[in-house]
């Protein structure tokens, strides 16, 4: 008999984090896991700037200016202290910041009631766009630059449907990868 790891709390009582047999499946009360990470394009950085490089990548004679542009915006994407992900876990989505990364912002998914994707702030030349989280009515935290962000923006309504609270069970479960147009919000029922 094979003895499952991901649901042993015997590793959990000795400070180890228990295995997951599939990202995102461990119950919150067990452990906190990783469902999604996502780190913003260079277009979340500054958009100015990755709009005008990208202005000159479509062109033939300043594409290398282009390129240099957006290889320094890269440069500060990865830098040790700038360096920002947005991560979505079981029990929260946080902002987290740093080379080893520490949540700067976060909120619980039980306190997410909508997230939406803000229309104007798509481009589609470096695919991201901005996501807003919204609770009580109320922006709590914009992601900027959320690379695919029709997916993220569906991974985190799903997961707050999935480990939310009884209340946030509600509506059908919709896959990532459904194809959808920007400008649908799903909103719990």
């Amino acid at each position: 008999m094979v003895h499952d790891l991901s649901q042993d709390t015997t590793a959990v009582a000795n400070g180890q984090k228990p295995r997951q047999a599939v990202a995102g499946l461990m119950p919150p009360q067990l452990a906190e896991a990783m469902i999604r990470e996502v780190w913003p394009s260079v277009h979340g950085i500054s958009a100015g700037i990755a709009g005008l490089s990208a202005m000159f990548m479509r062109s033939i004679f300043l594409a290398p200016l282009g390129w240099m542009l957006n290889g320094l915006l890269f440069a500060r994407k990865l830098a040790p202290f700038l360096c920002q992900r947005y991560t979505l876990t079981n029990r929260r989505l946080m902002v987290r910041r740093g080379w080893k990364p520490v949540p700067v912002q976060e909120i619980p998914l039980a306190d997410i009631d909508d997230v939406r994707l803000i229309a104007d702030t798509y481009d589609p030349f470096y695919r991201s766009g901005d996501l807003q989280v919204l609770s009580g009515g109320k922006e709590v935290l914009k992601l900027a630059g959320v690379p695919e962000p029709e997916s993220f923006r569906q991974a985190i309504i799903n997961a707050v449907r999935a480990w939310g609270g009884p209340d946030k069970l509600k509506g059908p479960f919709i896959p990532a990868s459904a194809p959808s147009s920007n400008s649908e919000t799903v909103k719990p029922a």
